[in-house]
């Protein structure tokens, strides 16, 4: 079993929902969610003129590799409605794969841990919340350490 931090975000639609639908998938059919954080609402990033996000970080243990999961996280996005038309732009939902165990993976379709992570602070809030001492394996210190050391100013909320 691996264990896997994944963040899902939506800001299109019911966001809550979208943020339910994907978890009730991500549990039947890619892994057991072990913990999950609460949710965020978190300025756009990359393409600011758009509606806020609701992100939330989960935990999972899972069997499948980081390929069968990335394809499991990508069915589980169309099936709730995305469409990929622009980079950085609206979606109803979007499941990102942030760590898996202490694996660095550097693919043409699947980087691991998450290249961007350590400049996100819509990630690494939720991140903390449930992992603050993960390791995170090419920064060499904790998920607290690089949210603290983070420099990105984006507006991030918890909501109830």
């Amino acid at each position: 079993m691996a264990m896997a931090y994944l963040l899902t975000g939506a800001n299109l639609g019911d966001r809550k929902k979208q943020l339910e639908i994907a978890a009730s998938l991500i549990q039947e059919w890619a892994g057991s969610i072990t913990l999950s954080s609460g949710c965020y609402e978190t300025a756009p990033w990359g393409k600011t003129d758009q509606p806020a996000f609701l992100n939330q970080a989960l935990c999972i243990c899972t069997t499948l590799s980081p390929h069968q999961l990335l394809n499991t996280l990508l069915q589980i996005e169309q099936q709730a409605g995305r469409v990929r038309s622009e980079k950085y732009g609206p979606r109803l939902l979007d499941i990102d794969i942030l760590l898996y165990d202490q694996l660095v993976l550097q693919e043409k379709d699947l980087i691991i841990p998450h290249p961007a992570l350590p400049a996100r602070r819509f990630a690494l809030l939720p991140l903390a919340e449930i992992a603050p001492t993960q390791w995170h394996p090419t920064e060499q210190c904790s998920i607290s350490a690089l949210l603290q050391r983070c420099s990105d100013a984006g507006a991030v909320v918890k909501v109830s």
